[in-house]
């Protein structure tokens, strides 16, 4: 007798059936084991072709998924169903949710504050470090960070995230054991790590074609209030995206780039066509307000009324909020002039150096990592202090 999460795999496996089809299925008969019971008759009456209900009533191939189960510990993944209580709510709302998730990593997937950051893989330096700093200053405020592990904007978004000791969930078009490209296998033992996850609906071992992605993207958008593309070109896999969050009611948002570089005329193309303008983390903050749940980080969290925070995104609703800048927000600093004394100190750290790394200007700071890259962060923004490709830093 097979095990019931079987007939989860087998729902999926048997040809023809397609997340829509699950999702009818299991609304109707409830657990996966009934519908196996069923005949091909029954099933097609729910609204199943036939040839589909016929598929499924007549699939056999329980011992090959029971093994797939098995290896899922050995590989330190989880299958988390449709019914069960920490399938993440927003992708339980679109109209093709998966009905399970293969998950790596120790990541409570309930949290409905999580931000898309996307974009081209043959990015500008300009186009990562936006990337990186908006998964930061994201993470630093509390929200959780996906993207899709690629190279250039995602790999710099999962980083950004990171950086900020914060959760950062990457959404795959393989399986959760084939980490694509290879170049990132450490960023995602990071990302595990870090508290983070990653996800794929695909079974283990399933190779990164290109016909997976398209459909990945879907993942990715459902599982966000909002989507950010930083640097798109025309035909961008980032705009399918863009289109998957729209069917899904979520919000779309763009960064501005020169109209003289190809990487960003799809980019460009969605600001035309109504997405939102982004510069700077407030821009999605404040126009997402009214959907978000829950605490945000003490740093600077945004201040929304309860009456405003339904759990469906809403298009046409938007809320001013006040986020304080990080040095308004630190409780007792001491200031001098316009400058905590912490961020006094690292800026007199970068007067001894033309440009330091990262990791010595938190050796040399005696701060905490988060707090080091939250000042850093500020600093640039106040046109203080300039960053380097490499975690490099200077006075600007």
């Amino acid at each position: 007798m097979p095990s019931p999460d079987v007939y989860w795999l087998a729902l999926r496996g048997a040809h023809g059936v397609g997340p829509r089809t699950c999702k009818l299925l299991i609304e109707k008969f409830g657990a996966p084991e009934k519908i196996f019971q069923l005949n091909a008759d029954e099933i097609a009456a729910a609204g199943v072709p036939r040839n589909t209900a016929r598929n499924i009533a007549e699939f056999r191939d329980f011992e090959s998924l029971e093994k797939e189960l098995c290896e899922l510990p050995n590989i330190g993944a989880r299958l988390v169903k449709w019914t069960d209580a920490d399938y993440p709510p927003n992708l339980r709302q679109i109209a093709d949710p998966p009905p399970f998730l293969f998950v790596r990593g120790s990541a409570q997937l309930t949290d409905a504050n999580y931000i898309a950051i996307v974009g081209a893989r043959a990015a500008s330096d300009i186009g990562r470090r936006m990337a990186n700093r908006l998964g930061l200053e994201l993470a630093a405020k509390g929200f959780g960070v996906v993207s899709g592990l690629a190279r250039g904007i995602d790999g710099e978004a999962h980083q950004g995230a990171l950086d900020a000791h914060g959760k950062t969930i990457a959404v795959l078009g393989c399986g959760v054991d084939v980490i694509y490209p290879a170049e990132h296998r450490k960023l995602a033992e990071a990302i595990i790590d870090g508290g983070g996850a990653i996800i794929s609906e695909l079974p283990i071992g399933t190779q990164p074609l290109a016909e997976n992605f398209p459909t990945r993207n879907r993942i990715l958008s459902g599982l966000c209030l909002g989507v950010v593309i930083v640097e798109a070109a025309e035909k961008s896999g980032s705009l399918i995206t863009a289109r998957m969050a729209l069917e899904q009611d979520r919000q779309v948002f763009a960064v501005p780039g020169s109209p003289l570089s190809g990487k960003t005329r799809g980019s460009n193309r969605l600001l035309k066509e109504g997405a939102k303008l982004v510069e700077c983390v407030e821009d999605v903050i404040e126009e997402l307000a009214p959907q978000m749940t829950g605490p945000r980080s003490s740093a600077s969290p945004p201040e929304v009324p309860a009456e405003s925070t339904p759990t469906q995104l809403t298009s046409n609703r938007t809320a001013k909020v006040e986020v304080a800048p990080f040095a308004r927000a630190t409780e007792g600093a001491k200031t001098l002039g316009a400058v905590t004394e912490s961020a006094m100190t690292i800026l007199n750290n970068l007067k001894d150096s033309e440009r330091l790394h990262v990791d010595s200007i938190i050796e040399s700071s005696g701060l905490n990592a988060q707090t080091v890259l939250k000042l850093l962060l500020e600093l640039e923004l106040e046109g203080r202090v300039t960053q380097h490709p490499g975690k490099l830093f200077s006075l600007a």
